[in-house]
């Protein structure tokens, strides 16, 4: 598998977490350590703090030092390698659609579906 196969196979993994993806919805908005990412929740520190390394080993979000305060924060690069993914079966799938469409017009001599596979 290629790099970038094996990047997206750990983005999807992490992302497969309902507190995982939560943690990414939370840090859309704004960074935050994890104390404060684990605030809501109930589970520990420790817990929370593994939620988070499983993100960062899969390249969601990295964190810095800031002082006494090392903040995550998400790195919304990885989104664009996951839409041009999710884009590519999209329109491969809309494509088979059309065909479909237009097989099915054909078929039924629906004129506005014969006119739809023209263009």
């Amino acid at each position: 598998m290629d790099e970038g196969t094996e990047r997206l196979n750990r983005v999807f993994a992490a992302l497969a977490d309902p507190t995982r993806r939560d943690l990414v919805a939370r840090l859309a908005g704004a960074d935050a350590t994890v104390g404060e990412l684990a605030e809501p929740y109930d589970m520990s520190l420790q817990a929370v703090s593994k939620h988070v390394k499983v993100l960062e080993e899969a390249g969601l979000v990295t964190r810095s030092k800031d002082a006494q305060r090392r903040p995550v924060h998400l790195d919304a690069e990885v989104f664009d390698l996951m839409t041009k993914w999710i884009d590519r079966y999209r329109r491969q799938a809309e494509e088979r659609y059309r065909r479909l469409d237009s097989l099915l017009g054909r078929m039924a001599g629906d004129p506005a579906r014969a006119r739809e596979d023209a263009s």
